[in-house]
């Protein structure tokens, strides 16, 4: 038989970068090793925001898997801006070519809800057009 799982928490840390602290408490691991392990696969990552889903057990191991980027921060780097537009029907804060989208969407293949890269290029333009980005060609 496996071993019991005590909690599974959903989380988005720096990559890189996680340090011990409410967050992780709340999961009942073991902190240090956590973050080390973490940070040893997220290296890459730095500046960027990575979700993880961390299962903990309830002999104080953990299993943890780390996700793709959300959308949202990978389309603030791609327009170069550092926030979304507040009101996005009527004010557009920057743009991003199709190329970009094409881009995003196959970095976040493995986590969208799509079949195909051209389902995935319509979410991601989607998400684009809620922030106030303007997709060109």
């Amino acid at each position: 038989m496996g071993k019991k799982i005590a909690k599974v928490v959903k989380m988005e840390l720096p990559g890189g970068d996680a340090k011990p602290g409410p967050k992780l408490a709340s999961a009942g691991v073991v902190m240090p090793k956590f973050c080390t392990e973490f940070n040893a696969k997220t290296a890459d990552r730095r500046g960027e925001v990575v979700p993880v889903i961390i299962t903990a057990y309830e002999d104080k191991t953990f299993d943890m898997e780390i996700k793709t980027s959300p959308v949202t921060g990978l389309l603030l780097k791609a327009a170069g801006i550092s926030k979304g537009s507040a009101n996005a029907k009527t004010t557009i804060v920057g743009q991003v070519t199709k190329a970009q989208i094409k881009e995003i969407a196959e970095y976040k293949m493995p986590d969208l809800n799509a079949n195909d890269i051209d389902a995935a290029c319509r979410i991601v333009e989607g998400s684009a057009r809620n922030m106030g980005i303007k997709v060109v060609d």
